[in-house]
């Protein structure tokens, strides 16, 4: 006769026909599981550790290592007694990618005349790429404009493109938005970025206009990330979603410009880049033509389709199995470094997202050891994050389950091993009730919330709970705090900013066992407290009133 552990697995796994004859006969009794199940730190350790291994080769999307990944996360989901929630009654949704490589033959200028200025390396001045799925795409004799932020945002009431045809033109921006330039409150929504401020929009904004070739001009303050990370991200093997146009509405070209190249550039055009800065972060900004710049490049790529799986499992709920509280975290990351000259080549990506895929895998095991909620619960494990959020975007345009069915979601994303804290953070504080629910759970321990303590960087903007925001599903984003229980303060900040100047899409993110995983067990148990609460009431959270994704939840959800 199996135990009630093992019950309740088998209930979960096999459904009540097959769990009776598992349980010899009989009518069987509804498994009441073990409520006191906690998070293990040990299997916490033990899936970061495979997770961030270099046999998978740093979890890039489609290859051999990001292959082994998915299915070691779909065999631990297997094993934790999640049901398959994928295709084909498997635990892998898959995921149609394009895979593009720029080739070595590959080039792009900027020219004044007879001279060339730059003639970009793909490592130190500049990096680009194409979008379009062509082998060979060219721009030539281009025209530079500097067209400030690069923002079109009628609400409020600032079109950098005004009265301006970029149409065939190379527009040159900064990055970030005008908020953040001149920390006015009234301005934009401040320091705080907005989604104006993402390069992905700015990109596809220039593309909308008509644009030949879009460059964004790096700073590592309003970036919130160094040169080193845009040379290491947008080089290789880059992924988009398949699209129906082949990506003929993107711009030929799109890539960063490094700002001491950007700065000398401006120089041969008569102007001061530093003054055109604080110009275009004032309201009435006009672009401004760049001279006789002018860019010519040709990219020669190989392009291929290819596929990479999310992968989902689910505890069916109790008595409303139809609702859904929904975990995410995303499994991938960059992958190698192809030069094969540089010693550490593999971007292992312990903390950026081994941690948070492990967590919601142990989040569905205790959970599952506790005993099924009322609502149901899916777990997914999204790819191509570091590509764009195209696997959360996948599942938003195709939903394992129903989005107006779906509660909400908790999304999980590197939670540093800084041990445990006083606080939790909230990115995007202030836009849903699910950080009422997150509260009531932390009242309960004596910890707080604090805010992002950057919102300039836009981190509400870079993770994969908003593809599912954008649609109208409230989504929570919370992670570890900074205020450490016996270091203090100043000692979690510190440890978070050494993360991010020194391992944050570097090889150097790698998993040691010397780690505090006290602290990532922490944010496990929170979030798996807050999540089956949820999963066992009747609520229904919605964003905040005058939240941006308020309406299109009402829309969806009129009766709530």
């Amino acid at each position: 006769m199996p135990s009630i552990k093992q019950t309740t697995r088998l209930a979960l796994m096999l459904g009540s026909t097959a769990l009776l004859a598992a349980c010899g006969g009989g009518t069987p009794a509804t498994p009441t599981g073990n409520p006191d199940a906690s998070v293990s730190t040990a299997d916490l350790s033990r899936r970061i550790e495979q997770l961030a291994s270099d046999e998978f080769e740093g979890r890039a999307p489609s290859t051999p290592g990001g292959q082994a990944a998915s299915q070691y996360i779909a065999d631990e989901m297997k094993k934790a007694g999640l049901e398959p929630m994928g295709d084909n009654g498997t635990y892998f949704q898959t995921v149609e990618l394009t895979a593009m490589t720029v080739a070595p033959s590959s080039s792009m200028s900027i020219i004044s005349g007879d001279e060339t200025l730059v003639e970009a390396d793909q490592k130190t001045n500049a990096v680009f790429w194409t979008k379009r799925l062509d082998e060979s795409v060219s721009v030539a004799d281009s025209e530079l404009v500097f067209v400030g932020y690069g923002v079109n945002a009628p609400e409020y009431d600032w079109n950098d493109y005004a009265g301006l045809d970029v149409t065939g033109k190379t527009v040159v921006m900064l990055v970030n938005d005008p908020g953040f330039a001149t920390k006015d409150e009234n301005l934009f929504k401040g320091n705080a970025m907005t989604y104006y401020g993402r390069w992905t929009y700015k990109y596809e904004e220039a593309a909308r206009q008509g644009a030949a070739a879009v460059l964004v001009i790096h700073e590592t303050e309003p970036a919130s990330y160094g040169w080193d990370v845009v040379s290491g991200s947008w080089t290789g093997e880059q992924y988009d979603l398949v699209r129906t146009d082949g990506g003929a509405s993107r711009a030929a070209l799109e890539g960063w410009l490094h700002y001491d190249t950007a700065e000398s550039l401006f120089e041969t055009a008569g102007l001061d880049l530093r003054a055109q800065m604080s110009a275009a972060a004032q309201k009435g900004f006009k672009p401004v033509s760049m001279g006789d710049l002018k860019l010519d490049a040709t990219i020669n790529q190989t392009v291929k389709t290819t596929q990479s799986p999310n992968v989902a499992g689910a505890i069916k709920g109790t008595t409303r199995p139809d609702e859904y509280v929904l975990y995410m975290a995303h499994w991938d990351h960059l992958g190698m470094i192809e030069d094969p000259e540089v010693e550490d080549r593999i971007f292992n990506g312990a903390v950026d997202n081994a941690t948070g895929t492990a967590a919601i895998i142990e989040v569905a095991e205790t959970m599952i050891e506790r005993g099924a909620p009322e609502r149901s619960v899916i777990f997914v494990a999204v790819t191509a994050e570091e590509s764009g959020l195209l696997g959360s975007a996948y599942y938003g345009e195709k939903p394992l389950v129903p989005l107006a069915q779906t509660v909400g979601g908790i999304n999980i994303d590197a939670i540093l091993p800084v041990g445990q804290t006083k606080d939790m953070k909230v990115i995007g504080f202030g836009s849903s009730e699910l950080e009422d629910l997150l509260k009531k759970q932390l009242d309960k321990r004596g910890m707080y919330i604090v805010p992002d303590q950057k919102p300039e960087a836009g981190y509400f903007y870079r993770s994969d709970h908003i593809s599912l925001a954008k649609l109208g599903v409230p989504m929570l984003y919370a992670d570890a705090g900074n205020n450490h229980v016996t270091n203090g303060l100043t000692y979690g900040e510190e440890f978070d900013a050494e993360y991010t100047k020194d391992r944050y899409h570097k090889p150097a993110d790698e998993f040691d066992n010397s780690w505090d995983l006290s602290g990532i067990a922490q944010v496990t148990e929170i979030m798996l407290d807050m999540g089956y609460d949820l999963a066992n009431s009747d609520d229904w959270p919605n964003w905040y009133e005058g939240a941006e994704f308020r309406g299109l939840r009402d829309e969806m959800r009129p009766e709530d």
